[in-house]
């Protein structure tokens, strides 16, 4: 089900209406395109009421000191394993209950008409599958699965968190404020007593199945994603400032292709000096009086 609720804009940055004269610059752009690229980010889900680290003011970066787990540190450390996993079970029934907004919507609904060739998002909430999109690729994985590093046994994160709650019967901590990959801010006294099952069949370390930082998203992916570029005549990147560059080089190759590229973002992007088009508004807002 997808909520009908207001958005809520307590992550996204402050912004002007969409101006009309915008608005009908990115219809036309959309309305030229027969196989439409797109490319989604984190601002495409502050409207759903997940934070995320760079937006100006209210971004996790803006809010705090807090930064993301590292890959190297995940893999090699049973304490930073811990951590992260304390920290994601107290955040997952909140996080994992986020609806898609307006914007993921009208995404699904260009796909079945057919203007949306394929879908990349950067994110990692899966709102676009609960849209109901089907064209797409998860660049950086998905929180709601998570694999075995040995073995690569699968389950879903909602098994997963049935198998905190039996090891954990008694553990409980209070979150203060919650991060944008599911997680929340907890202190290291809350965490040392937290336990982390292995996997079910082998014993080995268990992982969201995420790119973290510091790790690299696959070839295959990267070579699929470029296919999918290739045989696509436009881009649009919403609610992204493409810093990370597994997204970027993406932006790059349309470049290259001579494609044109529609930016939709609150905030300057590394993609202003060449875009086509460049909009300052809240995905949720302008995407909708697109038709």
């Amino acid at each position: 089900s997808v909520s009908r609720a207001s958005p809520d804009l307590t992550f996204v940055p402050a912004c002007l209406p969409p101006d009309p004269v915008e608005v009908e610059e990115l219809q036309h752009f959309v309305s030229n395109s027969k196989r439409l690229f797109v490319m989604t980010g984190a601002g495409i889900s502050t409207e759903s009421g997940i934070p995320d680290y760079r937006s100006e003011g209210v971004g996790l970066y803006a809010r705090t000191d807090r930064r993301p787990v590292q890959h190297a540190e995940f893999v090699r450390s049973a304490s930073a394993r811990q951590r992260y996993w304390a920290r994601n079970f107290v955040g997952w029934p909140q996080f994992s209950s986020h609806q898609p907004n307006k914007a993921h919507l009208v995404l699904r609904d260009w796909e079945k008409l057919g203007k949306l060739h394929w879908l990349v998002t950067q994110n990692v909430d899966a709102l676009h599958t609960k849209a109901g999109s089907q064209r797409m690729t998860e660049l950086h994985g998905c929180t709601h699965r998570v694999f075995c590093l040995a073995c690569g046994d699968r389950i879903l994160r909602s098994e997963l968190q049935e198998h905190f709650e039996a090891l954990n019967p008694t553990w409980k901590a209070e979150a203060f404020g919650v991060a944008p990959d599911g997680d929340v801010f907890l202190t290291d006294e809350q965490v040392r007593n937290f336990q982390v099952p292995a996997c079910r069949k082998c014993g080995g370390i268990l992982k969201p199945d995420v790119t973290f930082f510091g790790d690299t998203v696959s070839q295959e992916k990267v070579r699929f994603v470029h296919q999918c570029l290739a045989e696509s005549d436009s881009m649009l990147v919403a609610g992204s400032s493409m810093q990370v560059y597994s997204g970027y080089r993406f932006a790059l190759a349309a470049r290259e292709k001579k494609l044109p590229i529609a930016v939709l973002n609150i905030g300057p992007t590394r993609l202003d000096h060449f875009a086509s088009l460049k909009l300052n508004s809240r995905c949720g807002e302008l995407l909708p009086l697109i038709v």
